[in-house]
């Protein structure tokens, strides 16, 4: 477990903009697969299956402080725990959940596009597809400030 844990962070504030919400999550998620782990048909999916628990917690989690705080308090900061690229951070803070995903998961996280599609439990052409136009969508907005991506 704890060879997953600064993965499971990272995912988790990549999420949530928050160290104490993300550490929650965690905790929630690393509970939650213990509770449910005789239902895990083959143990070298472990590592995809936990952070699917824990995606969708965050995904919850985000919805229910919607749901419950006021629209000043949940303004997302547009930063990321990426000071280096402020610019990109922000473009990828701004996408929808589905194409936020897959860039977080692929490219901060290191995934193949095989394990994108074991954790997200879609086709591994849909997250092509997505992928795709998640970086056209970064490109429009990234390329008005001279910004390429390659």
């Amino acid at each position: 477990m704890e060879t997953h844990q600064s993965r499971l962070y990272r995912i988790a504030y990549a999420y949530l903009h928050n160290e104490g919400d993300a550490l929650e999550a965690i905790q929630e998620a690393t509970y939650r697969a213990y509770r449910k782990l005789k239902k895990l048909k083959e143990p070298t999916y472990f590592s995809t299956w936990l952070i699917r628990i824990l995606l969708n917690y965050c995904a919850d989690e985000r919805k229910r402080k919607i749901r419950f705080s006021p629209v000043t308090e949940i303004r997302e900061s547009g930063r990321w725990d990426r000071p280096e690229d402020p610019d990109l951070a922000a473009a990828v803070a701004v996408l929808e959940p589905e194409y936020k995903q897959i860039i977080i998961l692929s490219y901060f996280e290191g995934f193949s596009l095989t394990e994108v599609a074991d954790i997200l439990e879609i086709p591994a052409g849909t997250v092509k597809s997505r992928l795709h136009r998640a970086l056209g969508k970064l490109r429009d907005q990234l390329e008005p400030k001279g910004e390429i991506l390659s």
